[in-house]
């Protein structure tokens, strides 16, 4: 049987494709076909257009990543024809109708969240001190100085924006598990992934694993790709 070669990596809120840099390497070393997209972080519809347009682009089956807020736009993406599996690495699944702050709100609150600023129209944008303490605490502060310049606007409005339809119902789930998360609940991680039914790794990491344990997380996801078959997608 042959694995799925497509890879589509979605960054989360307050970040940009270059989340990704870490892993992008080890999985085209692995003959996987794996690109990043470069979400506006301005509505959940406007960012599932964005990764709809990348995964329209690929010449075959395609497996998605989400990352945090990612996950969330994974969770609609997912529904495109061309998508055969989902990797929710730290990630937000919502379930149809639920919003990312009605499911924050019924576990403990993360550290980061008091590191959230607005900036212009409803926009929000991670402190300093949010990146370097709750965001990436296991990264070096090179790392952690690239996150903060490299990171995206986001508006507030998503955390109020219910999914219309959740893909992880219809299609196979994986879900990294970030026991040392300040930013979404461990706790939240864990009872998200078992309500999927997904298939699950836990590191010992901050919010952004891909970055903190980039071979764990790309050896996962290769071990995803691998156990879906090119005829799942026809």
């Amino acid at each position: 049987m042959q694995g799925i070669k497509n890879i589509v990596l979605v960054h989360g809120a307050w970040a940009d494709g270059s989340s990704w840099s870490k892993v992008l390497p080890l999985l085209q070393a692995n003959g996987l076909h794996a690109v990043a997209v470069q979400n506006p972080l301005s509505s959940i519809a406007d960012d599932v257009a964005s990764t709809n347009r990348l995964i329209n682009m690929q010449d075959g089956p395609v497996l998605l990543v989400g990352h945090s807020y990612g996950g969330a736009v994974i969770t609609e993406a997912g529904n495109n024809p061309k998508v055969v599996g989902m990797v929710y690495v730290a990630a937000f699944a919502p379930e149809e109708g639920e919003t990312l702050g009605g499911m924050a709100s019924k576990f403990p609150t993360p550290p980061a969240y008091s590191e959230f600023r607005q900036i212009e129209n409803g926009y929000l944008m991670l402190t300093p001190k949010g990146i370097a303490e709750s965001f990436a605490q296991d990264l070096s502060p090179a790392d952690q100085s690239l996150l903060l310049a490299a990171q995206g606007a986001t508006q507030s409005a998503i955390l109020a924006t219910p999914i219309k339809k959740a893909a992880w119902h219809s299609k196979p789930s994986w879900f990294v598990i970030a026991s040392n998360d300040r930013t979404i609940s461990p706790e939240q991680e864990i009872s998200t992934a078992k309500r999927m039914g997904a298939k699950t790794l836990t590191v010992a990491t901050s919010h952004v694993a891909m970055l903190a344990k980039p071979k764990e997380v790309a050896d996962f996801v290769i071990e995803a790709a691998a156990s879906l078959s090119v005829s799942a997608a026809a």
